[in-house]
């Protein structure tokens, strides 16, 4: 087995095999684009002619499109996290950072973590995560703007100042807007302006939470009834797994979500163990929104909570315990979704 590292840039890509011992084999810098890693994969084939497993940096956007190419050529790929990558330079003998000392750490990283979960292309998670990125992007838009236009209104009369989350409300921009339209000057006039944004804003992101709500009761009927599960954070849920089949266990889904503990106790403390900092922040924000929700709620995960407390836990160690079980529910529920998914045409012409 040869390993490739890739190291992603915005213009380039830097590439280092290695065997399945850590040497370095070669190197290889193309352009980030489609013939780009076309040609990274023939040099690839060409030199190595071995099962090859490509490991990328996972970083998003600049990552992306190597991915997918990568999968159109049938080739194998994982994704290995920047903190693990930074962790696995840190250590290595070779002092400095370059894009070659990058790339070699990527693919060293993977060999030390085998257990990574595969690349998958999955269109129609792929879809819901452009969908609901695009969404949480307009509300933070939305939300600076709503921001100036409220020290503007300060400005101008204090007393006139909307409640917090009101201006997401047509009726409470309506009433700010006729009292606007009377005041004179350039600050009332950029305030107009602003709440004008704010209506536009509003609109669109209202449009994009009932596209992917469509999206979400189609694609999954089994985890959306899950209490504490909204069509946005079950979008959320399905958009960052990015296909739960690439996950080989409940507990490789939960570790990927930054919801497995980890030991820290040492002499006298056996035992201890916290919540991990690593993994997926926004699929681990998500299933914390589902807990919170759940301990506010009558049902079994507010059940389990108070039961974890009686045992002695604290507030943190309950949910800590409530997340990484809810972990294993979601994965689950995305399974049997997965199952009696739609297929894409079928979802399109929904």
């Amino acid at each position: 087995m040869v390993v490739v590292g890739a190291d992603v840039h915005k213009r380039t890509h830097t590439f280092v095999a290695v065997d399945e011992v850590g040497r370095r084999l070669g190197e290889k810098v193309v352009e980030a684009t489609t013939v780009g890693h076309r040609q990274a994969v023939r040099w690839a084939r060409a030199q190595f002619g071995v099962e090859l497993v490509w490991a990328i940096e996972d970083c998003r956007h600049l990552s992306a499109r190597l991915e997918r190419d990568l999968l159109a050529a049938d080739q194998k790929v994982v994704r290995v996290p920047p903190k693990l990558m930074a962790l696995t330079r840190k250590s290595a003998r070779t002092r400095g950072k370059s894009d070659p000392i990058d790339a070699l750490a990527v693919a060293r990283a993977y060999l030390r973590e085998p257990d990574l979960p595969v690349a998958s292309h999955d269109e129609v998670s792929r879809e819901l995560k452009l969908l609901i990125d695009r969404r949480e992007d307009l509300v933070g838009q939305r939300t600076s703007t709503i921001n100036r236009l409220l020290w503007r209104v300060h400005e101008l009369d204090l007393s006139r100042s909307p409640k917090p989350g009101s201006l997401d409300l047509a009726k409470h921009r309506r009433l700010l807007g006729d009292w606007l339209a009377d005041q004179p000057g350039l600050v009332a006039e950029l305030a107009r302006d602003e709440l004008a944004d704010i209506t536009r804003l509003t609109d669109t992101i209202n449009a994009l939470a009932t596209r992917i709500g469509e999206r979400v009761r189609a694609m999954a009927p089994v985890l959306l009834p899950l209490p504490g599960c909204g069509e946005l954070t079950a979008a959320k849920i399905i958009g960052e797994t990015a296909g739960v089949a690439r996950f080989k266990s409940e507990a490789a889904f939960a570790r990927h979500s930054g919801v497995a503990p980890i030991p820290v106790w040492s002499g006298n403390t056996a035992g201890r163990v916290r919540m991990t900092r690593s993994g997926n922040r926004q699929l681990n924000a998500a299933l914390h929104r589902i807990a919170i929700t759940q301990i506010r709620l009558d049902g079994l995960g507010r059940t389990y909570y108070h039961h974890r407390r009686a045992e002695g836990d604290s507030s943190a160690e309950a949910l800590r315990c409530l997340k990484r079980r809810l972990a294993r529910v979601v994965f689950n529920h995305l399974h049997t979704d997965q199952k009696t998914r739609p297929k894409p045409r079928q979802l399109a012409a929904a």
